[in-house]
């Protein structure tokens, strides 16, 4: 049953009493609500929440109206109910000849009877039984979309090909539902808040943001080689350069002055005359190294390296196996009249293993995710005296950074076991706006900022901003300033501080991090552990949530004994075998292949098989085909599965195992990358 435009058009939204739940469907959207919403759970969801939060029905989860219950005493054990019924409706989309859940169909058909009533009445509780589909609904499809986001355990059992296609869905246009994006989008949900009953709490594996923020998800599985679940940390090596920053390394926007009668502003651009040291980096890994098995990460503060320094700084840590890179970057101004760029670069290792034996060059371009920063830094009179810059800035003027604003967008990096990072650029941390909202709806596990600051004192506004996050939505956030720029920090006359950084994590609270003499870097390892996934709606408490948290932090000085190395300008790369959102795709699908090949290897052909080209069910989602080299990738993923399968049918999961780890320094790049995606999620989901 489908409701047409003239009757939403009719009703006044001047008078909330005459709002419908179709009426404010289609307000929202230009759409009306139909039966099409049985065939994809993301759609469901989508309707459920904001039908749920423009009513404020979902209060009624905490106080029930008089004469009624929540959980609905009709519906035996509501909790494992709606859980089964959200497998059961993910194994139909997959294959319409499984059985439709038949509390999915007894709850839509409440609430579709029901399209027509007043908002007013549904927000007041009159009619129970509305109220009770609504939030069952809601739950179900929550349930439906458990591990199309982050991996969790026992999801290969059913569903499997639908979420390899929400996942591609996700990469392809930036949310897991098919309505139009400009309206709203769906995405996974890593963390609810640990305490508290906001609207957030009320669902655990996806959220809806009606902002105009874009958002895109990324999905690149780095980990460790093998299936022990210990091995689940991370070693960061920060480095908070450039270690001196001058008075002259800030210098006014020439002409840039406004106003000077009154409230005068201007621009300014920073640009450090201390130059990316690619020999002390490589020291610095080296003594790194002394202390534990491997430095998987190192990371730099806002706007430390410049543009053309990447390349360089990838092809060192590439040689010393390090897997990441997550650093601020500044650009000069590109043309005449245009103002310069300041966002944060992250790079990944084609080889996507952290841990890698030595030396491991690659050869390779690495992947790239770029995201910029949404606000411009302000120096005021205060901040000048603060920061000793009046020989460069006149105190008198209100200098902004001279730096683009772009739209805004969001980008998630869901790496393996778990992990889900978001950036925010130094100012972005302390904006409440849409971009806040998404991402504490969200709830990644691990929010990075860079900034050019002062010292990272708990008292100051970076540790105050991180502490709401650590608390809610329960990230661990971590900044990280230069040096030189908390050098600088003395007001009023106090002594500098050496604290450059601070972690906050909800489980072992917040911690300073400091420089001390004689070293250039600080070594932090992060471990990660299962902790509870909860929602306020009476579902039981579940632990297959990821969150990390500091266990050691080590200074870290280079020897200066150790022979230069030299030539660090990168010879010809390869280039990338795949596109980052190619990779994405592939990763999402080799997730959906490692957990049925571990719970039902005899069901793989089918999958593969929904995993190429020439698919009906992509058109229906719309979105466009794999491309060559994705296709090709596919097809390497299902010739090494093959290669391991008797002619009887007979498939050794040990033995593909044993096969991706052979070293095969002649096969193709998109082969070679297949490999290594199908080997990390193969053995994720062993770990599981």
């Amino acid at each position: 049953m489908a409701y047409q435009q003239d009757a939403a058009l009719t009703l006044s939204e001047d008078r909330e009493e005459e709002l419908t739940p179709a009426a404010v469907w289609y307000s929202l959207t230009g759409s009306s609500i139909s039966d099409e919403f049985l065939d994809w759970p993301l759609d469901m969801f989508a309707l459920t929440e904001v039908i749920l939060k423009r009513s404020e029905v979902y209060r009624f989860v905490l106080s029930p109206p008089d004469g009624v219950d929540w959980p609905p005493s009709r519906i035996p054990d509501w909790s494992n109910a709606v859980e089964e019924a959200g497998q059961q409706w993910s194994l139909w989309v997959e294959n319409r000849k499984a059985a439709f859940p038949d509390l999915v169909t007894e709850e839509w058909l409440a609430f579709r009877e029901r399209l027509e009533m007043p908002l007013e009445d549904l927000a007041s509780g009159h009619d129970w039984r509305i109220c009770e589909a609504l939030l069952t609904l809601h739950a179900i499809a929550d349930e439906a979309c458990a591990g199309i986001g982050a991996a969790l355990d026992g999801t290969g059992r059913k569903g499997c090909i639908y979420r390899a296609r929400g996942r591609e869905l996700l990469a392809t246009t930036g949310s897991l539902a098919r309505i139009r994006r400009q309206f709203l989008r769906v995405l996974p949900k890593l963390r609810t808040p640990p305490a508290g009953t906001s609207w957030r709490s009320f669902s655990r594996y996806a959220c809806v943001n009606d902002r105009t923020v874009d958002a895109q998800w990324h999905k690149i599985p780095i980990r460790r080689v093998g299936t022990d679940a210990r091995a689940r940390h991370a070693n960061l090596l920060l480095l908070p350069w450039p270690l001196r920053v001058r008075e002259s390394d800030f210098r006014p926007f020439r002409g840039s002055v406004r106003r000077p009668e009154k409230e005068p502003f201007g621009f300014f651009e920073f640009v450090p005359s201390e130059k990316l040291d690619l020999d002390l980096v490589s020291r610095l890994i080296v003594a790194a190294r002394d202390e534990v098995d491997s430095v998987d990460v190192v990371m730099l503060p806002e706007s430390a390296v410049d543009e053309s320094e990447i390349d360089g700084l990838e092809a060192v840590l590439d040689r010393h196996g390090v897997v990441s890179l997550v650093t601020g970057v500044r650009q000069r101004s590109p043309q005449p009249g245009r103002l310069p760029s300041n966002w944060v670069h992250m790079g990944v290792s084609p080889r996507l293993e952290k841990g890698a034996a030595l030396p491991s060059s690659t050869g390779e371009r690495w992947f790239h995710v770029r995201q910029n920063k949404h606000h411009r830094w302000s120096l005021d009179e205060s901040q000048i005296y603060q920061y000793h810059l009046g020989g460069s800035l006149h105190p008198h003027v209100r200098w902004w950074e001279a730096t683009d604003i772009p739209r805004r967008a969001v980008q998630f990096l869901e790496l393996a076991d778990g992990v889900t990072l978001v950036f925010l650029v130094c100012e972005d941390l302390a904006q409440i706006d849409d971009v806040a909202e998404i991402v504490r709806s969200v709830g990644p596990t691990v929010i990075y900022t860079p900034l050019l600051d002062g010292p990272q004192l708990s008292s100051r506004w970076a540790a105050r901003y991180a502490s709401v996050l650590a608390d809610d939505p329960g990230s661990a956030v971590l900044t990280l300033s230069s040096y030189g720029m908390v050098q600088r920090s003395r007001p009023h006359g106090r002594d500098a501080s050496r604290v450059v950084g601070l972690w906050k994590d909800p489980v072992r609270g917040l911690g300073e991090i400091s420089l001390e003499p004689g070293a250039q870097g600080v070594l932090v390892t992060v471990c990660g552990d299962r902790a509870t996934r909860r929602s306020a709606d009476g579902r039981c408490p579940v632990e297959n949530v990821t969150e990390y948290f500091a266990v050691n932090v080590c200074q870290v000085r280079a020897d200066p004994a150790q022979s230069p190395s030299s030539n660090f300008q990168p010879a010809s790369l390869a280039p990338c075998a795949l596109e980052t959102d190619e990779l994405t795709v592939l990763t999402g699908w080799a997730q959906a292949i490692a957990e049925r090949l571990v719970c039902d290897p005899e069901s793989v052909e089918a999958l593969l098989a929904d995993a190429q080209g020439k698919t009906e069910w992509r058109a229906k989602l719309g979105i466009p085909e794999p491309s060559p080299q994705l296709s090709r990738a596919i097809y390497f993923v299902s010739k090494a599965i093959r290669a391991v399968t008797h002619p009887n049918g007979n498939f050794s999961l040990d033995a593909l195992h044993v096969s991706l780890l052979e070293d095969r320094p002649a096969e193709d790049a998109v082969d070679r990358l297949a490999r290594r995606v199908l080997r990390s999620t193969l053995e994720q989901v062993r770990t599981q």
